[in-house]
C-alpha cells in the first residue's frame, strides 16, 4: 500500500483551511443547510404523525418501525461502503447525488396508499416502510463526507466550532420538520407536507455540485502525518480498536440517540393525545420553540467546550455528561405535568441543556484517529448510534406504549382482542360502546406518557459514558497525545 506526504504548503502552522475565509463559511453554511435538509426530511413523519396514524390505522410499534428501524437498517448498511468510497473518491458528488435520492424518496412518501397488483394487495403502511428505506439510503451520504469535507476545510483550532455549526443541523432541521410540517398539515394535509418539503432538495444538491469544490485530501493535518492512499476495514477497525474514547463515546451518543429519537419520534402524538390539540399546533406552538432551544443549546455547548478545550480538554466529554443528567429532571416534570404551558418549559430546557453530545461526538470521533480514517470512523460511529438508537429507540418507545395500553386495558376488564389502540384514535371512538370509551380515556393516552417517561431516565446511563470518555481523552486524543497516531 503506497503512501504519499502532503506538501509543507498545505500544512504550515500557519494553514487556516482550504479556500478563503468567505468560501470556507459559504462551504459550511451549504453543508448545514444539507443537513437541516437531512433532519427535515426524515423528522417529517414524526410531525405529521397524529394525523398519518389515524388515517392509516396502525399502533404505536408499527409507527416505531416507520420512523425507527425502517428507516435506520438500510441507512446504517450503506453508510459503511459510502464512507469508505468517501475516504478516496469525490465527497462533492457523493452528497449531491444522495441529496438528490432521499428528496426524491421524501415525495414519494406523500403518495403512499394502498396499491393492488394482481391478486396481490400490498397495505399503505408498506408502501410507507419502502419509501422511507429509500429515504435512509439516500441520507446514508450525507455525515461521513461532510464530516471530511469539514476537516479539510478547517484547521484543528477551529474544526470543533465548525462541527458545533453543522451539528445545528440536527435541531435546526428538527425544528423546520415541524414549522414547515406542521402548518401544512392542519392547511392542507400531511400528505402535501411530504411534497413540500421534499422537491426543493432536488434543486439544491445541484446547486451543491456546481458551487462547491472537492478540497485536497488531509488539506489541514500537520505535515509529519502521511495519507494512505486507500486504507482497508480491517485497519481502521484496527485502529480504532486501540481508542477506548472511541467507543466509551458511542456507547454514550448511542444511548443518547435512543432516548432523543425515540422521544422526538412521538413528541407529537403525546402532546395530542395528552393535551388535546392539533397536529399543527403541538408542532408549531411546542415543537418549534423547543427545537429553537435545542439549536442554540447545541452551538452553545460546542463553542463553551471549544474555548475550554485548549486548557481544559476534557471539556468536549464532560459538559455533555453535565447537560444530559440536567436534562432528566425536566423531561420527566414535561411528561407528567398536565399543564401544557408547564410542559413547554420542561421540554425546552431538557432540549437545551442535552444537545452538546453531538458536537462532542464528531468532535471526539474525528480527534483519535488518524486523516486517513476519519470517515471511516465517522460511519463506524453513525452504524453504531443509528442502527441501535435510531432503529430501536422509536420502536422500544412504540413497543413499550402499546404494552402498556394492553396492560391497563386488561386491568379494566378488557382483552387485547376486544379494544386496539386504533379503535381508540379520534374519528374511531365513536364507534365503541360507552364502557370502552371509558377505557380509551383512560389508557389511550396514559401508556405512551408511561413509556416517554421511562426513555427520559436513560439518559442518565448516556451521561455516564461520557464521563468515562473524559478520562480517555488526554491518551488518545491526536492533537493532546501525537505519539497516538498510527
Amino acid at each position: 500500500m503506497t503512501t504519499a506526504t502532503i506538501p509543507d504548503k498545505h500544512t504550515t502552522p500557519e494553514n487556516t483551511g482550504f479556500g478563503s475565509k468567505r468560501y470556507r463559511t459559504y462551504v459550511l453554511s451549504a453543508l448545514t443547510l444539507i443537513y437541516i435538509m437531512n433532519f427535515v426530511d426524515r423528522g417529517l413523519l414524526a410531525v405529521v404523525g397524529p394525523d398519518l396514524v389515524p388515517e392509516l390505522g396502525i399502533s404505536d410499534t408499527q409507527f416505531g418501525l416507520l420512523t425507527g428501524f425502517g428507516f435506520a437498517l438500510l441507512y446504517t448498511i450503506v453508510g459503511i461502503p459510502l464512507a469508505r468510497y468517501a475516504d478516496t473518491g469525490h465527497r462533492v458528488w457523493i452528497m449531491s447525488i444522495c441529496v438528490a435520492l432521499w428528496s426524491l424518496m421524501t415525495v414519494l412518501c406523500g403518495l403512499a396508499t394502498e396499491v393492488t397488483v394482481g391478486s396481490i394487495t400490498i397495505g399503505a403502511f408498506w408502501i410507507l416502510l419502502m419509501c422511507r428505506v429509500g429515504v435512509g439510503i439516500g441520507e446514508a451520504g450525507c455525515t461521513p463526507p461532510a464530516n471530511s469535507l469539514i476537516a479539510d476545510y478547517y484547521a484543528p483550532r477551529e474544526r470543533s466550532q465548525a462541527l458545533g455549526v453543522y451539528a445545528m443541523g440536527v435541531t435546526l432541521g428538527t425544528m423546520f420538520a415541524n414549522l414547515i410540517g406542521g402548518w401544512v398539515t392542519d392547511a392542507f394535509d400531511w400528505r402535501t407536507a411530504f411534497f413540500v418539503v421534499g422537491l426543493p432538495g432536488l434543486v439544491i444538491a445541484a446547486i451543491f455540485k456546481f458551487t462547491v469544490k472537492e478540497p485536497p485530501r488531509g488539506y489541514t493535518d500537520p505535515k509529519q502525518q502521511k495519507v494512505q492512499e486507500r486504507v482497508e476495514l480491517r485497519e481502521a477497525i484496527r485502529e480504532l480498536t486501540t481508542k477506548p474514547a472511541f467507543w466509551l463515546m458511542t456507547g454514550g451518543a448511542t444511548v443518547a440517540a435512543f432516548c432523543g429519537y425515540g422521544i422526538s419520534s412521538f413528541q407529537s402524538i403525546f402532546l395530542v393525545r395528552t393535551h388535546e390539540i392539533t397536529t399543527g399546533e403541538a408542532a408549531i406552538w411546542i415543537n418549534t420553540p423547543v427545537s429553537l432551544a435545542a439549536a442554540i443549546g447545541t452551538f452553545a455547548t460546542g463553542w463553551l467546550a471549544t474555548k475550554l478545550y485548549q486548557k481544559h480538554p476534557g471539556a468536549i466529554a464532560w459538559v455533555p455528561a453535565l447537560g444530559l443528567a440536567l436534562s432528566i429532571p425536566f423531561y420527566v416534570f414535561a411528561f407528567t405535568t398536565e399543564n401544557l404551558l408547564f410542559a413547554a418549559i420542561g421540554l425546552i430546557i431538557g432540549g437545551f441543556v442535552k444537545y452538546g453530545y453531538i458536537a462532542a461526538q464528531y468532535t471526539i470521533g474525528q480527534g483519535v484517529v488518524s486523516m486517513r480514517v476519519r470517515a471511516m470512523a465517522t460511519a463506524v460511529l453513525l452504524f453504531v448510534v443509528n442502527l441501535i438508537g435510531y432503529g430501536f429507540g422509536p420502536l422500544f418507545i412504540g413497543f413499550i406504549s402499546d404494552i402498556f395500553f394492553a396492560n391497563g386495558a386488561l386491568e379494566l376488564g378488557f382483552a387485547a382482542e376486544e379494544l386496539t389502540r386504533n379503535q381508540c384514535h379520534p374519528g374511531k371512538i365513536g364507534l365503541l360502546s360507552e364502557d370502552l370509551q371509558t377505557v380509551c380515556s383512560t389508557v389511550y393516552a396514559q401508556s405512551l406518557q408511561s413509556a416517554m417517561v421511562i426513555m427520559a431516565v436513560l439518559y442518565g446511563a448516556s451521561s455516564l459514558f461520557f464521563l468515562l470518555t473524559w478520562r480517555r481523552l488526554g491518551t488518545d486524543m491526536v492533537d493532546r497525545n501525537p505519539n497516538t497516531a498510527p
